[in-house]
């Protein structure tokens, strides 16, 4: 035979094309940032590394609104929230927490790891939390027993957005002189946050959602007045102590090995957020969130967050139909259509499919998935409208 002769093989199950990343977390990085921290490592002590080091120090306020002072650990997110709760509390300090999501819980769990007791407000995990119960709750601890409210900004498993200046309000309408912690992993980035003006004490966040990055660092945030609890908080620290952080940082260094080359990545990570813009960013974020609910409304499928006021912009959060198994869907979609998407977690597991449209994401991509979704809802058979994909595109279309 001439030429090449061409074989029969078992076809690869190799997927071809971009791997659509739509979680609510690992987000996709950006190849600007995978180049960037693709460098040998430099001397963590040295000139060139704390000329690094204090410029992400100083940019990263304008992400965070804040002038105070903020800390960077080597550890995924939880870390941050330790090292709040380790550097402001002392064993057997109240702390008000909510059952409000899996994450809102998740902090509930440590809580109690640390000796603390939980002050635990509980939702339907249709709502945030609310405004008004926490200053019912506030005004009624007349000896201030409460040293801390701990609130997740945005509830990754649930869809939900806290409305944190709300809440701030209603502390102070207690006139309750608790800190205020807000966890921002799955909000920074994606949607506004304004340390500052909004009056937080702690602020907690992560690499791997609205920032671009791989997982593997953290950030707090802190207050004056939590510097001022954190003088004579008495839980141990040691790996988060802020007093040894600040003892270095200060001249751009860390007091351990910092992680260089997430430090290179970030600092690519900020300068794109600010060619874009915040009011840029967070725009793009609300368009694709809105667009996503559209189409899940088209479909006639029910969000899990039942107010529109706290809907997220980072992720959406979509029950199945009764007798729908949302983990089988969900491996649909993805051997189908190379589309990974979250799935229910706790008491939503295995009745709800998660859609993140945070990071570095745009129109065309979140297309893609709302396009397979819909494909997926005609393949298996699952009771639907028809549209949902066209609804998101002209939403698109309109707002662009």
């Amino acid at each position: 035979m001439d030429g090449l002769a061409l074989q029969t093989t078992e076809t690869s199950s190799t997927p071809r094309g971009w791997h659509y990343l739509q979680l609510p977390g690992p987000t996709n990085i950006p190849a600007r940032i995978l180049n960037a921290m693709n460098r040998p490592a430099i001397d963590q002590r040295g000139k060139a590394f704390a000329e690094l080091s204090l410029g992400i120090f100083e940019d990263l306020k304008s992400v965070f609104k804040t002038e105070q002072e903020i800390f960077i650990f080597p550890s995924s997110g939880t870390g941050a929230g330790e090292a709040a709760i380790a550097n402001t509390l002392s064993p057997g300090d109240k702390v008000m927490v909510f059952d409000s999501g899996q994450f809102s819980f998740f902090w509930i769990e440590m809580i109690k790891k640390f000796g603390l007791e939980p002050v635990i407000m509980e939702t339907d995990w249709c709502r945030a939390p609310a405004p008004e119960d926490i200053q019912e709750r506030l005004e009624a601890d007349t000896n201030h027993d409460i040293k801390a409210v701990f609130v997740v900004h945005n509830e990754t498993s649930t869809g939900t957005t806290a409305r944190i200046p709300e809440i701030r309000k209603a502390m102070d309408a207690a006139k309750h002189p608790a800190l205020f912690f807000v966890d921002t992993i799955s909000s920074l980035g994606s949607m506004d946050f304004q340390f500052d003006n909004w009056g937080v004490d702690v602020a907690i966040a992560g690499s791997q959602k609205g920032l671009m990055l791989p997982p593997g660092m953290s950030f707090n945030v802190v207050s004056e007045k939590a510097r001022e609890a954190s003088r004579s908080a008495t839980l141990p620290r040691f790996y988060w102590d802020w007093e040894w952080m600040r003892s270095m940082n200060s001249d751009g260094f860390f007091p351990y090995t910092p992680a260089i080359q997430m430090l290179y990545g970030l600092r690519e990570a900020l300068d794109m957020l600010a060619e874009e813009t915040l009011p840029k960013t967070f725009h793009r974020h609300a368009r694709l969130g809105e667009a996503t609910r559209a189409a899940v409304k088209a479909w006639g499928l029910d969000l899990v967050c039942d107010e529109p006021s706290e809907y997220s912009n980072s992720v959406t959060a979509v029950h199945v139909p009764d007798g729908v198994n949302a983990d089988a869907l969900r491996t649909h979609i993805q051997e189908t259509y190379n589309v990974g998407l979250g799935g229910g977690l706790a008491r939503f597991a295995g009745r709800t499919f998660r859609i993140g449209h945070m990071g570095d994401v745009n129109d065309v991509m979140i297309m893609g998935v709302l396009t397979a979704i819909e494909a997926a809802l005609v393949s298996l058979s699952i009771p639907h409208n028809p549209g949902g994909a066209a609804a998101a595109a002209e939403h698109l279309r309109l707002t662009a």
